[in-house]
């Protein structure tokens, strides 16, 4: 099996309401979607891809839009969004382990195994439509149907997508009267993919949209995405709702992997809160437009392509998350090394990003390395003590599985300015002197995520 672990440059993110710096932001407002909420920065690791403008709309073939339809408890920002596309796509989803899973991850799961191909997704935000029963589930299916009558598709080619308060059913006669909108709206704009990326946000902070082009074999191939999430963040699929496009040609069953690969390299390593929602869900869609060949081996040159800009793709999406996590000042970037396999320093990784005492320790500007080290020790990952290292940026903490004298005013320092800028918190941790490589992101946790959820169905 292919691994890639990309190497990742140094990048600082931006406060959002001083100068833009170091990243390349695609955003379009004649619309006025982009009015009601900015869109994130996003960083990608150097490579052969560049990052272009388009979101989800951005391959060959696809389409997409977002509207107010009136589901929203307030405030007119838009809550609908739609994307299609122009051919059958072949298609794959990831989905939460929450054993109460919402309505339409139930309905995706079973079109997924009922087709390989989709033609559209339509997302809501407002309510989540979780634990809402039968009577829930019949309310996604009649949505399915409008919009597959509307389309002149088949039911099977459409697949949903919720957000909102749990226990909510879809205000479907709202929904239901703004279809036909929704589906005269879309384009393979700026605009569009914008206004999708905008619609399916809720107590996100910023909107999360990405493209990128690379070469693929001979052909030059796109990729795009949009994902929302801010609360309720943890690993265990998806840990938000997200929408991948591509017109590279793919077959199903390597499509499929691939996905499942690139969601455990980046969603599945993100941790906000240690929650894990009922509507986790992850869809994506390859159109096969851009001629390049097909791809109908994990083993191929070209599938190695691929998957690492389905990797970077998915990563940058999931790194903007963690970084708009509710009440967060920073990002933490955990880089993991030296275990025996990617999948165990994906865990230790994991497992520090998700700690609630170094996610407070950052917070409060406290470099204490012992949190660090406790929780890579209970990460479930047998490891050498006496071999254990921590950084903190570029001061090393713990060398051999002992502490070192290090200047603490200037590691606290560094924490401060992280969280000052909301910029980035790097933590570096070995483990031994294996080839496993892993990385997870989190953020820290202040006072303010206690009151946004306090507060959050009132």
């Amino acid at each position: 099996m292919y691994i890639c672990v990309p190497h990742y440059v140094s990048y600082k993110f931006p406060v959002l309401c001083g100068p833009k710096k170091n990243f390349r932001l695609f955003a379009a407002t004649s619309d006025g979607a982009a009015d009601y909420i900015p869109a994130a920065p996003i960083f990608l690791p150097e490579g052969p891809w560049k990052q272009i403008p388009g979101g989800v709309a951005a391959a060959k073939g696809f389409k997409a839009a977002g509207i107010y339809g009136g589901l929203r408890a307030k405030g007119e920002k838009p809550d609908l969004a739609l994307v299609t596309c122009d051919v059958d796509a072949i298609s794959a989803g990831a989905f939460t382990t929450n054993v109460v899973a919402a309505a339409p991850v139930l309905y995706c799961k079973s079109a997924l195994n009922m087709s390989d191909t989709a033609r559209a997704i339509l997302i809501n935000a407002g309510q989540a439509n979780a634990a809402t029963g039968n009577e829930g589930f019949q309310d996604t299916m009649e949505c399915v149907s409008e919009l597959a009558e509307l389309l002149q598709i088949r039911t099977t080619e459409v697949l949903i997508e919720s957000t909102g308060v749990i226990g909510q059913r879809i205000k479907k006669d709202a929904l239901l009267r703004s279809l036909p909108k929704l589906v005269d709206s879309v384009s393979s704009s700026i605009e569009g993919a914008t206004s999708a990326a905008v619609a399916i946000t809720t107590t996100d902070l910023v909107s999360k949209s990405i493209a990128i082009e690379s070469q693929v074999g001979v052909s030059t191939v796109r990729v795009g995405g949009m994902a929302k999430g801010s609360g309720m963040i943890h690993p265990n699929m998806a840990t938000m709702l997200g929408v991948i496009t591509t017109d590279a040609l793919v077959t199903s069953g390597v499509w499929r992997k691939m996905v499942q690969v690139a969601v455990n390299r980046s969603f599945n390593q993100i941790t906000v809160d240690g929650d894990t929602s009922t509507n986790d869900t992850v869809i994506a869609l390859s159109s096969g437009l851009s001629g390049s060949p097909r791809i109908s081996t994990l083993n191929s040159h070209e599938a190695t392509q691929l998957q690492a800009c389905l990797d970077i793709v998915m990563q940058g999406l999931a790194k903007s998350i963690a970084w708009d996590g509710e009440g967060a000042t920073c990002l933490i970037e955990v880089t993991v090394e030296g275990t025996g396999s990617e999948a165990e320093a994906a865990k230790i990784a994991r497992s520090i990003a998700s700690s609630s005492l170094v996610k407070a320790a950052v917070y409060g500007r406290d470099p204490n390395w012992g949190r660090i080290a406790a929780a890579a020790g209970y990460a479930g990952v047998s490891f050498n003590q006496n071999k254990l290292q921590v950084l903190l940026g570029d001061t090393h903490l713990m060398k051999d599985g002992e502490p070192l004298e290090f200047d603490r005013a200037a590691a606290s320092n560094y924490l401060r300015k992280a969280g000052e800028t909301h910029g980035t918190v790097r933590i570096h941790v070995s483990v031994g002197d294996g080839p496993g490589r892993g990385q997870a992101w989190g953020c820290d946790l202040s006072y303010d995520y206690v009151k946004i959820n306090a507060e959050y169905t009132t």
